[in-house]
């Protein structure tokens, strides 16, 4: 099987321009391509951890990946997948945010000399002079066809700026610049991106007369694609800082029955053959899918370590002790107590199973919160400090959880 029939076969593409040479190219080893990440948090999260195992599958043979860094296109927002504009962060913002996105990406990708390559397109679109852009690209871009891209046809009927709506011409002179000063002949990027690539392989093929070509990366089944990256309305991040690896592993713990091996064939790099057998198992067994997708996923990401302590942690949760492994803890200070004591609501803020009082007295209400076992009825429990002093696990829900000392 060929490099790229494997990309096939794990689910991986979706659309390509030119799969010929596409094809041939990657099982050749001979394609420069790039990917690029916009910067809009000081983490990258699960739903680029796609993207990454990607770059990492191709340069293993032997491909060139250019990991594009946004510090430029971050600053107007790509308006895809949006129903409102993104907020406009501040050029030291963005900065930030991409020395984080490099330290990570660097656990992924080699970047040694002659290997990987990461730049920034601050470097250049910064720099741009608008009236000549408009002249040497803009003239190149139907905006009857733009206004067709889904990425804007979505955002028509509540407003679109014409701040964002220079977004794909932004993207498409990103792989211009690229194709001329490094040799990079493909961009690879998210399904929900075909429009906006599109735009780029169509202005090298306008400016200069030399092809270029465009793959999108596959995203998951409705129920975990659009959504990979959140879960219970925040981010799952791949800062350990952010998302533990515990969080980290019980997040890909979680996923669907209907999911979990369409996750390992795309993200993890088993054998395609052992998860061939994978695709027999039912019941019980997909649980054991889980894990192995849960594990395999938090050792790239974090270490076989910290994917050791995650599992056990989970086992040692799950399996009834409350006790052992590396249960993610909260150390309360004295601040916490109030007349040597706390209560029921403070403690779930504190222990981040509840934003607000508010969310922990209806979740007491509901009867979803435990504290060693013992489910809390009544929204007036207190506990004193000395009931800390070896731990107890708080529990909100069947899934969440941590384990308090004081």
């Amino acid at each position: 099987m060929t490099l790229y029939e494997e990309l096939k076969a794990r689910g991986l593409i979706a659309q390509v321009s030119d799969e010929d040479v596409i094809a041939r190219m990657i099982n050749e080893g001979k394609a420069t391509f790039y990917i690029g990440f916009d910067c809009t948090a000081d983490s990258l999260t699960a739903g680029h951890f796609m993207a990454l195992t990607l770059m990492k599958r191709l340069q293993a043979a032997g491909n060139t990946p250019i990991a594009l860094i946004g510090g430029g296109t971050t600053m107007i927002g790509d308006p895809t997948g949006r129903t409102d504009m993104r907020k406009m962060l501040t050029r030291e913002d963005i900065d930030h945010n991409a020395a984080c996105f490099k330290r990570q990406m660097e656990k992924f990708i080699d970047f040694g000399p002659g290997k990987a390559m990461m730049v920034n397109n601050a470097d250049w679109l910064l720099d741009l002079n608008y009236v000549e852009l408009l002249r040497e690209v803009g003239a190149c871009f139907s905006v009857n066809n733009m206004l067709r891209a889904e990425c804007y046809k979505q955002r028509m009927e509540k407003g679109l700026s014409f701040f964002e709506f220079n977004y794909m011409i932004m993207q498409s002179y990103d792989f211009y610049y690229l194709f001329q000063k490094y040799g990079c002949t493909m961009e690879f990027g998210g399904d929900d991106q075909w429009s906006n690539m599109l735009g780029g392989t169509e202005l090298i093929r306008k400016k200069l007369g030399k092809d270029a070509y465009a793959m999108t990366i596959t995203l998951l089944t409705d129920s975990q694609g659009k959504k990979m990256g959140k879960t219970a309305g925040n981010a799952v991040w791949l800062d350990p800082e952010k998302t533990s690896p515990y969080d980290f592993y019980q997040y890909w713990r979680n996923v669907g029955d209907a999911d979990v091996l369409k996750c390992i064939r795309m993200l993890t790099f088993l054998p395609l053959e052992q998860i061939d057998e994978m695709e027999k198992w039912e019941g019980s067994r997909l649980n054991e899918a889980k894990e192995i997708l849960a594990y395999e996923l938090t050792k790239t990401v974090h270490g076989e370590a910290e994917a050791e302590k995650a599992k056990n942690a989970g086992k040692a949760l799950f399996g009834g002790a409350g006790e052992g492994g590396d249960v993610p803890t909260l150390t309360l200070s004295d601040a916490d107590f109030t007349d040597g004591a706390i209560d029921v609501l403070t403690l779930l803020v504190r222990a981040g199973l509840v934003p607000s009082k508010s969310e922990a007295r209806r979740a007491v209400e509901q009867g979803g919160v435990t504290v060693d076992g013992e489910r809390v009825a009544d929204i007036k429990t207190t506990y004193p400090r000395a009931a800390f002093a070896d731990g107890k696990l708080v529990r909100r829900g069947k899934k969440s959880f941590m384990k308090v000392k004081a």
